[in-house]
C-alpha cells in the first residue's frame, strides 16, 4: 500500500471517500503555493487542502463559537445558577402562549 494511500497531513486517510476539488489559479499563485509547500516539506495538494481546511475551521469557529473573558464567564455562570425573575411582560406572553 505504500505510495498508494491518500494522505492528509502526515496521516493516511483510508476510511473516508475522497472527493475531487478543482481550482484555477494564476501562475504567480501556483508558484507561491508550491514554494510554501516545499518549505513545509509537503506536496502541493496536501499543502493546499490543509491550508483550506484550517481557514474553513477558523471561519466556522469565528461565526459559531462565543468566547468570553473571565468577567463575562463569571456573569454567565451566575445567571445560570441564579436566574433573574421574569418580567411581567414575559410572564404575560408565556401565559398567552400556554392558552393557545
Amino acid at each position: 500500500m505504500y505510495g498508494r494511500m491518500p494522505y492528509h497531513g502526515r496521516v493516511a486517510v483510508s476510511q473516508e471517500r475522497l472527493e475531487r476539488l478543482e481550482a484555477r489559479v494564476t501562475r504567480r499563485q501556483k508558484a507561491l503555493l508550491k514554494r510554501a509547500a516545499a518549505i513545509r516539506g509537503r506536496s502541493l495538494t496536501d499543502f493546499v487542502v490543509s491550508a483550506a481546511e484550517e481557514a474553513a475551521e477558523r471561519v466556522i469557529r469565528s461565526e459559531f463559537v462565543i468566547s468570553l473573558g473571565a468577567e463575562e464567564s463569571a456573569a454567565f455562570a451566575a445567571a445560570l445558577v441564579s436566574p433573574a425573575e421574569p418580567e411581567p411582560a414575559l410572564r404575560a406572553a408565556a401565559e398567552r402562549y400556554l392558552r393557545r
